[in-house]
């Protein structure tokens, strides 16, 4: 496992080269997270040099207040080179954050994505972004990935994992960690 010793974006390019490697060495779905779309835009790069940009998902979130973070320009490039853009609500925060900030406290799904950032933020992500990417059915049930996942901007993180649907989030496994800020 690579350790940064700061998190950032400033690691996007060699995260993300060290999951496209592994995901083609184990021929295995990258599925990476992106919002705005710098990150889904070097993550084409990734996947067309390791050959893998038929197994490349990008996993963004849904509109906020009407306002879609991902730039149409990005959009455009991933559906040119006919790759998967799942646009979905986020799956450890989405509906229990609304509850929590209206209502207070913290609810079961908060605690998992707070104990996964125990870790990293990164790892959380690495996650979380492949449940949404399972659940909009762009990666296959049951099968193992390389999650990207970041810290604010850029990425940071890389994660061997199997994804389980929402609705069973307790049955995913991490297996490997490959990189992740101290």
């Amino acid at each position: 496992m690579i350790v940064y010793e700061v998190p950032g974006k400033q690691h996007t390019a060699e995260t993300l080269r060290l999951a496209a490697e592994r995901a083609r060495a184990a021929d295995v779905h990258l599925v990476v997270a992106s919002t705005a779309g710098d990150t889904a835009l070097a993550a084409l790069d990734a996947a067309e040099a390791a050959g893998i940009l038929d197994k490349l998902v990008i996993v963004g979130s849904v509109p906020d207040k009407g306002v879609q973070k991902m730039r149409p320009e990005v959009r455009e490039a991933l559906a040119r080179k006919g790759v998967p853009l799942v646009l979905a609500s986020h799956v450890l925060s989405g509906a229990e954050r609304g509850l929590s900030t209206k209502m207070g406290g913290i609810y079961p799904v908060e605690i998992i994505a707070h104990t996964l950032r125990m870790l990293s933020q990164g790892v959380k992500v690495c996650l979380e972004c492949s449940v949404m990417a399972l659940d909009a059915g762009a990666i296959p049930y049951g099968e193992k990935v390389v999650a990207v996942g970041g810290t604010g901007h850029g990425a940071d993180t890389a994660c061997t994992l199997t994804p389980a649907g929402a609705n069973a989030v307790l049955d995913c496994k991490i297996h490997e960690i490959l990189c992740k800020p101290s």
